[in-house]
């Protein structure tokens, strides 16, 4: 009985792999070209992106008729506090769910996907991208007064992720579709397809900016707009007149609003900064989350209850001070529980985004500024202008994004009366925050958790490779002593522009190049019996450590005119034991970038390597696949050496996982850094010239 169900299983696996097989055989002949492919790609990225947006859109509305009709029915017997209960409830289920899956639970956020695509083809399984579905619209559909963008950033991101491993796609490839599908939930939930554009380029991919980026990013977010628009509507959310802006000698007080926007900011920031730090090492640890979390859900019950424009996404609320609809004492009050309930609920457990809420912050303060212009200085300003720019400069304060708030507040809106004092406040507030964090608080918020995201690949490509590996140790060493028409003679019979002097003891006290013999050459007869090196050496000089990395080189190559810095030793560093010049660094930059390229480029054919065959790259270079000798387990790349031992580059990693994963999960692709360490079921993807990779026939084989 158990053969033949496992017959029935292995014969119902070999019907799925014949019909993947037949589907990618359609497409690879329909899609020849690799532009076609990519278009057709980005449409259908941006399809499915649209598809679960307006799906994640109406589990939203679902939900909040749940709670707040169905649930609140059920507890008729409470009355009208009914409602206080429902954000508790919601808490109460995010906890539980925390509970049964708590490593999934804190891969929350635009953070995740920010890591997935800065990790060049990492995945994000489905699972949780499903999790982070389903656990936003129980938060903001139980009324806790949060937004829906982050979660659809995430979302978008996760799906588009898994079509570019589905179409099995190479690791830039992945990255871009990964970044294109959070630009195009953002263009879908907001019906913003620019704001989606920018908001990819500028959070996801950190201001990386590549022609086939912003290709991939237009036709995914214009054909996600496109969808969310017939399903959701082409109306705005908001409802307004169209403003008027006043006189353009009075924009300088649009500046002083977008300069408050920064400071509201930055409360906001440092608020849920200090929160974040409160709960993780002291009230969670000494109570049950759940607790915490459902009493958390009570406290935003008990505010809605007295103000119900606090619930939920905020957007009603938004329209009502657009209409003028609410005091101004009111919007006091929704604007400080709005500051303090939204870190409230995120660094206690609970899920949902901030760009909602910062919308609705920005809304109360652009009123509540405007009203006191008019009321204190006797102005007659348009108050709906006011509140716009707001909505802006706090939205691009908080969020670390001004182009994406001046293009999603100018899209939403489709006015363009306004677009001078709005990009005037959301600079102006960006610019406080900037200034004062130094980095976006995505990038902070990573930090926080081990990671540095390198911004560009120039910077990634000189991180991976220290002092040590591009050192020439061929230097000259010549004592203190050394008589002034020796110290010429040397200088120009040898190839080298640089002397480096040292005392009895073999330290370095100075360094001699053409720039401190240029000034004597006037005066040589008159000083060459009196001067000795140690009198024209430099003592400004700047000493470099071979475990250094060569950013760290070149950005002091850009700030010294010197075109070469001495290696010292780590246990004797006022020995030299090498120099690094600026042509050096260049050079290794151009290997590793040559490396990179291969890798990408021959992403596709490295799957199809064995044990058995390389692969000709070009004449007399190659690409073979090897598994690693035992004494590389458990060490990183950096540590083995393979570059320096036996001159051979690793362009990937190929990683075998459960031999009980089918054949596409079983083995998982990446582009490894300097501190990968090498694991025992992993597979060595070489490049090199043909005789070093011959010399690797002597390993060990199991």
């Amino acid at each position: 009985m158990i053969n033949e169900e496992k017959a029935t299983k292995n014969y119902f696996q070999k019907l799925l792999d014949w019909f993947k097989n037949l589907i990618f055989r359609i497409y690879h002949a329909l899609f020849r070209t690799d532009y076609t492919t990519f278009t057709f790609l980005s449409i259908i990225t941006g399809a499915v992106v649209g598809f679960a947006t307006v799906l994640f859109h109406h589990s939203i509305e679902f939900f909040n008729e749940v709670f707040f009709k169905q649930t609140a029915g059920g507890l008729y017997f409470l009355g009208a506090a009914a409602v206080i209960a429902l954000p508790a409830i919601g808490m109460l289920i995010q906890s539980l769910m925390i509970i049964v899956s708590p490593d999934i639970a804190a891969k929350r956020g635009v953070a995740e996907v920010i890591k997935s695509v800065a990790s060049r083809g990492a995945r994000i399984p489905l699972r949780t991208t499903i999790f982070h579905f389903f656990a936003p619209v129980i938060s903001i559909g139980s009324g806790n007064t949060m937004g829906p963008e982050a979660p659809a950033a995430q979302l978008g991101g996760g799906v588009a992720n898994k079509l570019a491993h589905l179409f099995k796609l190479s690791d830039s490839r992945k990255r871009v579709f990964t970044a294109a599908g959070s630009g195009a939930a953002i263009a879908a939930i907001f019906n913003t397809p620019m704001g989606g554009i920018f908001f990819a380029l500028e959070i996801i991919l950190l201001n990386e900016f590549q022609a086939a980026t912003f290709s991939a990013l237009i036709l995914a977010t214009v054909t996600s707009s496109a969808i969310s628009r017939i399903f959701l509507g082409n109306t705005s959310v908001f409802i307004f007149h169209s403003p008027n802006v006043g006189e353009y000698s009075q924009l300088y007080l649009y500046a002083i609003l977008g300069i408050t926007a920064g400071l509201i900011s930055l409360l906001f920031i440092k608020y849920s900064n200090t929160l974040d730090n409160l709960f993780k090492r002291k009230i969670l640890k000494r109570y049950p989350q759940w607790i915490v979390m459902t009493l958390v859900g009570l406290i935003v019950g008990v505010s809605g209850y007295f103000y119900k424009d606090i619930f939920g996404i905020g957007y009603i609320g938004i329209n009502n001070i657009l209409a003028n609809l609410l005091s101004w004492k009111v919007v006091v009050v929704l604007l400080t529980l709005k500051i303090f309930l939204v870190p409230l609920i995120l660094n206690s457990g609970g899920f949902g985004g901030v760009f909602a809420p910062s919308l609705f912050i920005g809304a109360c303060l652009g009123y509540l500024y405007a009203v006191g212009l008019n009321y204190f200085f006797g102005f007659q300003f348009d108050v709906t202008a006011f509140i716009l720019v707001g909505m802006g400069a706090v939205l691009g304060g908080i969020n670390s994004i001004p182009i994406s708030a001046i293009l999603i507040i100018f899209e939403m809106t489709k006015d363009y009366s306004f677009i001078l004092p709005l990009m005037l406040a959301v600079v102006a507030s960006t610019m406080i925050v900037q200034g004062t964090l130094k980095k976006s608080v995505h990038e902070r918020h990573l930090e926080k958790q081990g990671y540095r995201i390198s911004q560009n690949k120039e910077f990634s490509l000189l991180k991976s490779i220290s002092v040590e590996q591009v050192m020439n140790k061929d230097i000259i060493l010549i004592p203190e002593e050394t008589p002034l028409p020796k110290v010429l003679s040397n200088l120009m019979e040898n190839e080298r522009n640089t002397f480096y002097t040292v005392d009895r003891n073999g330290a370095i006290v100075g360094m001699i190049s053409y720039s401190e013999i240029r000034p004597i050459i006037t005066e040589y007869e008159h000083i060459r019996e009196v001067l000795v090196a140690g009198d024209i050496a430099s003592k400004n000089y700047t000493t470099l450590l071979e475990t250094d990395d060569l950013d760290y080189v070149m950005k002091l190559f850009e700030s010294n005119e010197a075109d070469e810095f001495p290696v010292v030793g780590i246990d004797n560093k006022n020995k030299v034991i090498g120099a690094v010049r600026r042509q050096d660094v260049i050079a290794a930059y151009n290997r590793e970038s040559f490396k990179y390229n291969v890798a990408e480029g021959f992403a596709r054919e490295l799957k199809t390597i064995s044990n058995t065959k390389q692969t000709k790259v070009m004449e007399g270079y190659s690409i073979v696949e090897k598994t690693p000798l035992r004494e590389f387990i458990g060490k990183n790349i950096s540590a083995i050496g393979l570059r320096s031992k036996y001159e051979l580059e690793i362009l990937m990693i190929r990683r075998h996982n459960s031999p009980y994963d089918n054949e596409n999960d079983r083995a998982n692709y990446i582009l490894p850094n300097p501190q990968y360490v090498i694991k025992e079921n992993d597979l060595l993807i070489l490049f090199g010239a043909d005789e070093k990779i011959a010399l690797t026939e002597q390993w060990n084989i199991d």
